[in-house]
């Protein structure tokens, strides 16, 4: 499973960044990589939650995820 991790400022400073592929799936941080950091993090919650209540296969599963260069 690759998610793709979307990252972006808002006006006032703050980075957010989502995963579209898992809806809902969005996190601001103070930086690009406390942003990043806790939407990866929220993510792996949703994938265990979704495993433990039989909503995934639950073969071996492997994620990864793309992020996108600093800019």
């Amino acid at each position: 499973m690759t998610l793709l991790v979307e990252l972006d400022r808002e006006e006032d400073g703050r980075w957010i960044a989502e995963i579209s592929a898992i809806p809902g799936c969005l996190a601001y941080g103070r930086t690009r990589e406390e942003a990043l950091s806790r939407v990866e993090a929220l993510a792996l919650r949703v994938l265990a939650d979704r495993l433990e209540h039989g909503e995934a296969v639950p073969e071996a599963i492997t994620v990864s995820f793309v992020i996108p260069a600093a800019a």
